[in-house]
């Protein structure tokens, strides 16, 4: 008898530690191992989502459309008569029982969406840099992101690589940005491949209780950093790809000072630190127990986390749903406020006026053309291209690296990321985005302006 238990525990012990080894290095390889594509680095995440584009092709409008329909339509009609399948499934009204707000929302890019899709109504809505944009070339490479990020974020987040790596990340995430070690893997997961699978990340962790509030807030807002592969055509298109690498390390300083500094800053610093259920968060359990080192617990508490998983077909079902919940409840939240947003920075006025103020910073900064420059200043918050677009007309070498390094490091733009983050379940609303966008451009400029200062 003794000895079938035996058996049974050391058989249960060795699934548990395959149950652990095997999905996190899938996780590993397809979210943070970089790979030699066309001569630019990305991860095999992104590269199957190109894929997915490549296959999708002409017909990804069409599809990008009919979901923002359905989702848009699917609200009204679960908020009108709650059927019995959508009320009795958390999934299901969850993702089409949406406030009145959220609501308005998915049918304003439900009308945008027709709008540029079919061609008809003011060419604001319709042009090329505006809806058409939005439609053609930024929810199709989302839609074909949130699929396999979706799907496969649970290879991350379930089978223990969150809590090894939190272990050993703990001792600076925590310190230095108030943060848990687990959020490591959210910044590492964007600064390869994809800023909107670090949102993903965190707004999971969030609603399964990992996070905090302010944790979550702080990881959305912070570490969803633009990738190398794209900070690449940013610099390319001021001209100055031969000075990629002292541009993007310029990125990664600003990045890290305005990662401790703007936490710690209204309204970051005014979010709580509860957890989605109301609870206090308890940080005992991050301290190392006595008579383990971090290895040793690390790989304890990872292999605990795996011995959870029941049945690989739940797991599964979770990646489906992720999936979906990004698809149709993010997408026509970026199609209704990423027009929105391009809309006023192409047909107003708004930004060069609210840029104005940064003259004065950008003379005193000694920024050359500090009148062209102040137009960039505030502009990105529709989106984080645009800068890059203005400045490339700007003659001074120094003040175009400056107007391209501060668009990446601002990370705020409402086309894509605050749209991401207003559409998902992180803890944060549109004035919050727009007051943690000045605090960073107002953190990061002096930074890149000192850098600058050396380099030209």
């Amino acid at each position: 008898m003794q000895n079938t238990q035996k058996i049974a525990k050391a058989s249960s012990s060795t699934r548990n530690v395959l149950m652990f080894l095997i999905p996190s290095l899938l996780g590993i390889l397809l979210f943070m191992t970089p790979v030699m594509i066309n001569g630019g680095f990305t991860i095999p995440i992104a590269v199957l989502a190109k894929s997915l584009l490549a296959v999708l092709g002409n017909s990804a409008p069409v599809v990008v459309t009919t979901i923002i329909l359905v989702s848009a339509i699917g609200s009204v009609f679960a908020l009108a008569f709650k059927p019995r399948f959508i009320m009795n499934s958390t999934f299901l009204s969850g993702l089409l029982l949406a406030t009145p707000v959220w609501l308005t929302v998915r049918m304003l890019g439900a009308a945008f969406v027709l709008m540029a899709f079919f061609g008809f109504g003011p060419e604001h809505v319709i042009g090329g840099a505006t809806g058409g944009f939005v439609l053609g070339d930024l929810l199709p490479t989302l839609l074909s992101v949130f699929v396999f990020a979706g799907l496969f974020l649970p290879l991350l987040t379930n089978f223990g690589l969150l809590e090894l790596i939190g272990t050993f990340m703990t001792r600076i995430m925590r310190p230095l940005f108030g943060l848990p070690g687990r959020s490591a893997v959210d910044c590492a997961s964007s600064w390869l491949g994809d800023g909107s699978v670090a949102i993903l990340m965190s707004s999971k962790q969030y609603e399964q209780g990992y996070y905090t509030e302010r944790e979550a807030a702080v990881v959305g807002t912070t570490f969803s950093v633009v990738s190398i592969s794209f900070s690449l055509v940013v610099i390319a298109q001021v001209g100055l790809e031969h000075m990629f690498v002292p541009f993007y390390l310029t990125v990664c300083l600003a990045g890290f000072v305005a990662a401790i500094v703007v936490p710690r800053l209204p309204p970051l610093c005014w979010k709580k630190n509860t957890l989605v259920n109301g609870e206090e968060k308890c940080l005992e359990h991050e301290a190392l127990p006595e008579g383990e080192t971090l290895f040793s617990h690390g790989v304890k508490t990872a292999i605990t986390r795996a011995s959870k998983i029941r049945s690989l077909s739940d797991v599964l079902k979770e990646g489906l749903e992720n999936a979906a919940d990004m698809v149709f409840g993010v997408l026509p939240v970026v199609m209704a406020i990423g027009t929105s947003a391009l809309i006023i920075a192409e047909y107003t006025p708004i930004f060069t006026i609210l840029g104005m103020p940064f003259v004065p910073l950008l003379e005193l900064l000694q920024i050359p053309e500090a009148v062209a420059a102040s137009e960039t200043m505030l502009v990105g918050i529709a989106d984080m291209f645009i800068p890059a677009v203005l400045a490339a007309n700007i003659d001074n070498e120094m003040t175009r690296f400056v107007v391209a390094t501060l668009s990446v490091t601002q990370l705020i733009y409402m086309s894509e990321v605050g749209a991401l983050l207003l559409g998902s379940k992180i803890p944060v609303k549109a004035w919050e985005l727009v007051m943690i966008f000045i605090l960073r451009t107002l953190v990061t400029l002096p930074v890149i302006a000192g850098v600058a200062h050396l380099i030209f």
